[in-house]
């Protein structure tokens, strides 16, 4: 474990940091322990997320293109959609976004609801 002195809003904290085998940072502040996620960490995890779209295993799954918020969800569970169909409407920077049917297909499970915050590649339904 390694010790280190770190400054938060001014404040000085004796901290230890502890790696584990797995990779896997604990920081140690008193009696509270904390994860941490590396930026290493969220790299390989978008890299994964990425890998598996492209593969084909999320390939039933639609995901949000970009950051933003709900605005408007457009079709029910267990509804059939036309592939170009608009399933969503997701508001980033003030401007509407169509997210629409990759292909025809069956909603099977609806994600998210309206005004709901999503980041880039929340999944947001399951289509069959």
């Amino acid at each position: 474990m390694e010790e280190l002195v770190v400054k938060v809003d001014g404040k000085e904290y004796k901290v230890f940091v502890e790696e584990t085998e797995e990779g896997k940072i604990f920081v140690h502040c008193g009696p509270d322990v904390y994860e941490v996620e590396t930026k290493k960490d969220a790299e390989q995890s978008a890299i994964e997320k990425l890998q598996k779209k492209s593969s084909g295993e999320a390939g039933n799954e639609i995901a949000a293109p970009l950051p933003g918020i709900i605005y408007d969800i457009k079709i029910k569970e267990g509804e059939k959609a036309k592939q170009g169909q608009i399933l969503f409407t997701l508001m980033a920077m003030k401007m509407e976004n169509s997210i629409t049917a990759p292909r025809d297909c069956t909603i099977k499970d609806i994600k998210v609801k309206k005004n709901n915050n999503v980041n880039r590649g929340d999944v947001l339904a399951v289509i069959e």
